[in-house]
């Protein structure tokens, strides 16, 4: 290492999250923030604000602003994740606000889900893999803490969520979730679990997930994707075999060609029993 010694490290932000999507925590970085970086907007207004290009280091990623990553011309094409999430004013602006999915009985809302619970038991939760954390800035305006995690997959994620005014967590599904036991009232994901998901770390993560929340707790499984074939051989009795009790349970199937077979998407709202929770 050449660096000076107390100054800037080299950027290897790339180099660390390979690291941190394969469970290996790297190490931290020193004294590595933008050299002209620029205070976020005030509450409220930061949340529904794009923040200042200076609020990011954007020596890892193809966009250097976010006018790069909002507008589709300048977008590259391998960008995919989150697709449109850091223009605040276009889907953005309306996502968990007007819900309404593809799926009849697929798509639940934040206040049926709420609804689920006696009123204000619902305070603090997780939100895995949430993007720009649209999903804790909807729970904030009721009154709900969300931490929410997410990688810098081509964009800097995690700064923007923190500029919005809501807390980013960095971290991967390989890695143990940094919380206690029995702590978090609900625990979201969406489009995050699938079956691309090796099936012996979802294992280890539905557990963890189990772990982390009260007795009492619920766990948001969204848009889980699979195929049929897998779901009723692997994936359903993996999580029934972890003791929930089932809320609601909604399955949305499509047969894309004659050729393929059929794929399916989950949504499971889950309780963890306020008995006998271990």
């Amino acid at each position: 290492m050449s660096y000076k010694v107390n100054g800037s490290c080299p950027d290897d932000k790339l180099l660390a999250q390979k690291l941190l999507l394969k469970g290996c925590e790297p190490s931290l970085d020193a004294l590595a923030a933008p050299p002209m970086y620029a205070e976020p907007y005030p509450l409220p207004t930061s949340l529904w604000t794009t923040p200042s290009d200076n609020s990011a280091v954007w020596t890892a990623y193809t966009c250097k602003n976010f006018e790069c990553l909002v507008n589709p011309k300048h977008r590259e094409k391998r960008f995919s994740n989150c697709k449109d999430c850091f223009d605040l004013q276009a889907v953005e602006k309306t996502r968990w606000a007007v819900f309404g999915g593809n799926y009849r009985g697929l798509d639940f809302s934040i206040d049926e889900v709420l609804a689920m619970k006696n009123p204000g038991t619902i305070r603090i939760r997780l939100d895995i893999g949430g993007g720009v954390a649209t999903f804790a800035v909807r729970m904030m305006a009721r009154n709900i803490t969300i931490v929410t995690t997410s990688m810098n997959l081509n964009g800097p994620f995690n700064n923007f969520i923190a500029s919005r005014g809501v807390v980013p967590l960095y971290i991967s599904i390989s890695q143990r979730l940094p919380f206690f036991d029995n702590t978090l009232d609900i625990v979201h994901s969406m489009h995050v679990l699938s079956n691309s998901i090796l099936t012996t770390l979802l294992h280890f993560l539905m557990f963890d997930i189990y772990r982390i929340l009260r007795p009492g707790g619920l766990f948001w499984l969204n848009h889980f994707f699979c195929v049929e074939e897998q779901f009723e051989e692997l994936y359903k009795p993996l999580i029934e075999s972890i003791g929930y009790k089932k809320l609601k349970w909604g399955r949305g199937e499509e047969a894309r060609s004659r050729s393929e077979r059929r794929e399916m998407y989950l949504s499971a709202l889950l309780e963890k029993p306020l008995n006998k929770s271990w």
